[in-house]
């Protein structure tokens, strides 16, 4: 796998490839940019790249430098996930050793002091058997403010056979001093089309279903891959009941259309909320579909078209429903989102507090659409 088999980052891509032409490989990069858009793919390939000795800007994959450079990325991976395995915390850190290519990342919550303390180690030594050493650390924002002063003392003078490539979705997330010493490369979100034709290559998913999967997938090649659409429905058509019996008995969009207002259909309703909060271990997933209705129907109340619409397939339900809701009702339904979202920590029924916004919602006054 070389560069031209990455997706999506063209201009990720190029920065790498002219610093390895160059032989400019600075002594730490800082790729950050959303989850899923192949920052660690790319580290591990630039890491392959630069001890290529067939190519100057790619990895040919065939040559005893590119396949032991495969070599070290496998056993290094297969290492991380042993460790993340032990049930004994202190087994985790037995026999620590690094490789002249080595992926490091969380064991559990935290980067340790004592895997940063490994890396400066041997990172001031000479690489064993590659021309040059990577540290890959993904997940940098992981690392343990502990272990934080351990990285700064080696990244102050940085060692020159060492390259160190930080991973982290939200550059903010680190200390300035670290951002300081790296170079950033950026990263953005895939085009809809290319995951879209990532998906008919290596998905089940049918071809009516795959611009909604690449939709949701919000630009992520890994969360394209990794979704699943029938899990994803059944926790979705809970809000769709729950909308749906909400609106037609809302008043601010009935009364302002001149038709009479229906009863609330509170058997409905209710067993809408039972659905949405029955599953207490996934409930912050139902919660973020129900955030994403949310602006959906906003978007189009206010733009009146799909650009930009997650759930492509609902568009009339969603102009009904923000026509019905209006303004005013969506931001209620936003404030009782994230009044569960406050509580899920704590043992409460969130079906009444539902139950209870339901009934705020189409017994109380109705707020004015804006």
């Amino acid at each position: 796998m070389g560069f031209d088999s990455f997706l999506g980052n063209t201009a990720a891509v190029q920065t790498i490839r002219e610093m390895l032409r160059a032989d400019r490989l600075p002594g730490a990069l800082l790729f950050t940019g959303p989850e899923g858009v192949g920052k660690r793919t790319l580290a591990l390939l630039a890491a392959r790249a630069s001890v290529c000795e067939r190519l100057p800007d790619d990895t040919c994959g065939e040559c005893a430098r590119c396949r032991r450079a495969s070599e070290m990325i496998a056993a290094s991976t297969q290492d991380l996930e042993r460790r993340r395995e032990m049930k004994e915390s202190a087994r985790r850190l037995e026999g620590l050793m690094y490789f002249d290519l080595q992926l490091i990342a969380p064991f559990t919550r935290y980067i340790l002091s004592e895997q940063i303390r490994v890396l400066r180690q041997i990172a001031y030594t000479r690489p064993f058997e590659l021309p040059r050493r990577f540290f890959v650390i993904d997940q940098a924002q992981a690392i343990h403010w502990q272990a934080v002063d351990l990285l700064l003392k080696v990244m102050e003078e940085p060692p020159e056979t060492t390259t160190f490539i930080l991973v982290c979705p939200n550059a903010g997330e680190l200390r300035a001093t670290v951002r300081s010493r790296c170079q950033r490369v950026s990263f953005s979100p895939v085009d809809e089309e290319v995951i879209a034709k990532l998906l008919a290559e290596r998905s089940e998913i049918r071809a009516a279903q795959r611009p909604l999967v690449a939709r949701l997938a919000g630009g992520s090649v890994g969360r394209a891959l990794d979704f699943n659409l029938k899990a994803y429905l059944e926790r979705r058509e809970p809000w769709l009941q729950f909308l749906e019996s909400l609106s037609a008995s809302f008043g601010a969009g009935a009364a302002a259309g001149g038709g009479r207002i229906p009863p609330p259909d509170w058997q409905r309703i209710f067993e809408s909320t039972r659905a949405l909060t029955g599953d207490r271990e996934h409930f912050e997933e139902t919660l973020a579909v129900g955030y994403s209705l949310l602006r959906d129907l906003l978007l189009v109340l206010e733009r009146g078209e799909r650009a930009g619409v997650s759930h492509l397939d609902l568009a009339p339900r969603l102009r009904a429903w923000g026509a019905k809701l209006g303004f005013g009702g969506i931001e209620a339904l936003k404030e009782g989102l994230d009044q569960a979202y406050r509580l899920q920590v704590r043992n409460v029924n969130q079906q009444l507090g539902f139950d209870a916004l339901a009934a705020a919602m189409l017994l109380g006054e109705p707020r004015a659409s804006r």
